[in-house]
């Protein structure tokens, strides 16, 4: 078994301005364990966190992976994420860079079809959209959890930039709820993209039904 990162160098204090791990990161960490050893034989040399919050979850990458020469890249709107996910990092041994940026805005041009894995928590929850607007406009806490109508609306922006990104082999991962419409997505994403979408994991978690879906390109026919 993998442990979960050590966080003891973030406080309550941060969590006042940081997504604390919950159900759902450790949802997508259990996902991520799961494909341990095909992760390790890919030998992924790009790995791409999407929202990293207190940097977890790109952490705990790096411990799947092992020693290795890949790039752990991160991004978040919020400054205290980037700074939380840094120091992560050095916590935890993991070389992580975070950028202060909105989802993979400044990254496609110099990803292109580069990133092996792909990871994202999204804000999911089902809110009004000027809320979920207002949460990345402010880029604090809420940010992380207000997800508009039927919780996505930044989901929806990210799923139109992952075909742009993902390498030949690469895969992406994405933290859903029943809400979101999973069958909806998976559709989407094959005949818009050409992406063959999976449920990994999926857990019941209090009154929401949590769902790791993977993404992943389809063999080229010859």
């Amino acid at each position: 078994m993998i442990p979960t990162p050590d966080l003891s160098h973030l406080k309550s204090a941060d969590f006042q301005h940081v997504y604390e791990p919950a159900e759902d990161t450790f949802l997508l960490l259990d996902a991520l364990e799961q494909d341990a050893d095909e992760l390790r034989n890919s030998k992924s040399l790009v790995c791409l966190e999407v929202g990293s919050g207190s940097g977890c979850v790109s952490a705990f990458a790096g411990a799947v992976l092992g020693p290795s020469t890949s790039l752990y890249l991160t991004t978040d709107i919020n400054p205290y994420a980037c700074r939380s996910t840094s120091t992560t990092g050095k916590q935890n041994g993991v070389p992580i860079e975070p950028v202060l940026a909105s989802l993979t805005d400044p990254l496609r041009a110099r990803l292109r079809h580069a990133v092996d894995i792909l990871l994202f928590n999204p804000p999911y929850v089902p809110t009004d959209s000027d809320e979920a607007y207002d949460a990345q406009q402010k880029a604090d806490i809420a940010g992380a959890w207000a997800g508009g109508h039927s919780g996505m609306d930044i989901t929806d922006i990210l799923l139109d930039q992952v075909e742009d990104i993902l390498s030949p082999t690469g895969r992406f991962y994405l933290v859903a709820v029943k809400q979101n419409d999973i069958q909806g997505i998976c559709a989407r994403m094959q005949s818009q993209h050409g992406l063959k979408g999976e449920v990994a994991l999926q857990r019941r978690a209090g009154r929401e039904h949590l769902y790791v879906l993977k993404f992943t390109r389809q063999p080229s026919e010859t």
